[in-house]
């Protein structure tokens, strides 16, 4: 019993605090992973369902490693949006609603911490980015969204709005991440995707084969358009699960004897919260966790990668019982998660189900694959809704009030609001809840270098940067990579094509010399005239905001002109 012991005396005298991230020792490799939107409830109706199916599974491969709790504000309100949430992580500084990884606006007794408003809508630099050119590691992102969604986005993008899909990928393109696997065809356009294969990398779209067979340590691999299948949904001939595209990203990460840095999303366990589905919650918890144990082994097995796990927010106020549920302490597991264990779709894969069939077989369909006998106050509910394209009434006769959630149909969100009538889980709501999130750490060199309590947001960026040999320099990487341009070239002459409002193309001449290159915005592509028109690739993009109608570059981008 000794060492048990000794494990819990240390956990419970050491934390390590923002003054104490010093005594963290860095490590080679580092897997971040994100579960989106899931919340402390979400993670118990899981496990208890996992387990009423597998006995011999009381707990998920996350818990051995659970240490703590983190908040997950944005700048200026303690409900947190994916956007901000994710870019403290990143950057180790809040925004608002929106902003991927860029400084935030001065919201005055309504901000959570400190504001240089002489930064505001400028690019912060993320830790991953640091981690590329600073220490030569190799960058990964594996996620189940469009990778120019929100939180992929926050690791090498940088805009205050994140409904800017062609910024945000140009920028992740052209950041020369080493590892991609995730969804988004319908965003990697053609130049894009000639700009990765002429620096030597694989790009592989809807071919799980070709991605099982690529060789190529410098890979992208997009499925389907925009976003996955839910797991429990899809053809898993065609698409990966979660794990196996993790298992995948640390093989090629890890041949870089400098190290790596992986950020593995469960992205849509946030879709499915956000429509109020218990069989899309527990299915992508699930096939989270099962990652979550790929890179445990991994971490493991290798001694010098440390593995950071938790949420960006919560969502839909998910509560296992609910209002109205008599004899709650007297409802045994089997009734309590029998249900949500009978599910076998999702509400999104129901939809599908019921698009492709006769409205006469609706019915048998939530018999089969929900073991729901409907009533028929509830057949009534479906064949009113106006998203049914097979309803038994015409168009004009389906007048269902039911809204869509965030990221779903309104016919969705009837479906699921069906299955949750059948299962005993209440919703608050069909948003982001500001509770605080779960967190999980295994760190080789032990229990005293574990960010054990309740621990921020910006903490947490604090804990990331000193695993990574970081700690403290974050800010001042930053500014040399992304200063302002009217600083960077009082001597010289500027001229900004915009004809492409989006992406100007930034001019710069030495009047001394002749010298002069261009460069279009969101990109890292250098042309350079010097008499032999040189290309030359920067380590970071080159930034323009709008708002501020400048452009963010290196300090040292001057020297091309010299």
């Amino acid at each position: 019993m000794k060492k048990p012991i000794i494990l819990l005396l240390a956990l419970m005298t050491f934390k390590v605090s923002a003054v104490e991230m010093s005594k963290v020792k860095p490590v080679k490799n580092v897997i971040f992973m994100i579960a989106d939107g899931t919340s402390l409830p979400a993670l118990s109706v899981t496990r208890y369902v996992n387990w009423y199916n597998n006995p011999d599974q009381e707990k998920l491969a996350l818990d051995e490693i659970l240490c703590g709790t983190v908040r997950t504000n944005c700048i200026n309100a303690p409900i947190g949006d994916s956007a901000p949430t994710g870019a403290t992580y990143m950057t180790g500084h809040s925004a608002p609603a929106g902003y991927i990884s860029t400084y935030s606006p001065d919201f005055g007794k309504d901000n959570f911490e400190k504001v240089d408003v002489t930064k505001t809508n400028g690019p912060a630099a993320t830790i991953m980015e640091a981690c590329k050119q600073v220490k030569g590691k190799s960058t990964g992102l594996v996620v189940t969204v469009n990778f120019n969604h929100a939180t992929p986005s926050d690791c090498f993008s940088h805009y205050y709005n994140r409904n800017e899909t062609a910024i945000l990928a140009s920028q992740i393109v052209n950041n020369n991440v080493d590892v991609v696997i995730a969804s988004g065809n319908k965003y990697l356009t053609p130049e894009l995707e000639n700009y990765l294969e002429k620096r030597n990398y694989s790009v592989i779209r809807d071919d799980i084969q070709a991605m099982r067979s690529c060789t190529n340590n410098k890979m992208w691999a997009l499925f389907r358009s925009k976003i996955f299948d839910y797991e429990i949904d899809c053809d898993k001939s065609k698409q990966p699960s979660l794990a196996e595209m993790t298992k995948l990203a640390l093989d090629k990460l890890s041949q870089n004897k400098k190290g790596f840095f992986v950020m593995v999303e469960g992205s849509q366990i946030d879709f499915a919260a956000h429509n109020n589905d218990p069989a899309g919650i527990v299915s992508e918890t699930l096939a989270f966790d099962k990652a979550v144990k790929v890179a445990l082994d991994f971490a493991k097995k290798d001694k010098n990668t440390a593995v950071v796990i938790l949420s960006d927010h919560g969502n839909s106020g998910i509560t296992i019982g609910k209002y109205g549920l008599k004899g709650y302490s007297s409802i045994p597991m089997r009734k309590m998660f029998g249900p949500i264990a009978d599910y076998k779709l999702s509400a999104e894969g129901m939809l599908k189900k019921l698009n492709s069939r006769p409205g006469s077989d609706a019915k048998r369909i939530f018999n089969k694959y929900a073991n729901i006998d409907l009533s028929e106050q509830e057949l009534e509910k479906l064949y009113r809704c106006k998203g049914y394209k097979n309803s038994i009434y015409p168009e004009k006769e389906r007048n269902n009030k039911i809204d869509g959630a965030l990221y779903t149909s309104s016919f969705s969100r009837c479906i699921a609001s069906i299955m949750v009538d059948h299962c005993n889980l209440g919703f608050s709501t069909s948003g982001h809840s500001g509770e605080d999130v779960f967190l999980g750490c295994y760190n080789p060199n032990g229990a005293e270098q574990l960010p054990i309590g309740m621990n921020t947001n910006v903490e947490i960026n604090q804990y990331l940067c000193a695993l990574c040999g970081m700690y403290n320099k974050l800010d001042e990487f930053s500014d040399n990579i992304y200063a302002h341009s009217d600083k960077v070239f009082n001597d010289y002459k500027v001229t900004i094509d915009k004809t492409n409002k989006k992406f100007p193309v930034l001019n710069v001449e030495n009047s001394e010399n002749g010298k002069s290159f261009s460069i279009k915005a969101h990109t890292n592509v250098l042309y350079i005239k010097d008499g032999k028109n040189t290309i030359v690739d920067l380590p970071s993009v080159v930034i323009y905001v709008d708002k501020t109608d400048l452009f963010y570059v290196p300090k040292n981008i001057t020297e091309y002109l010299k």
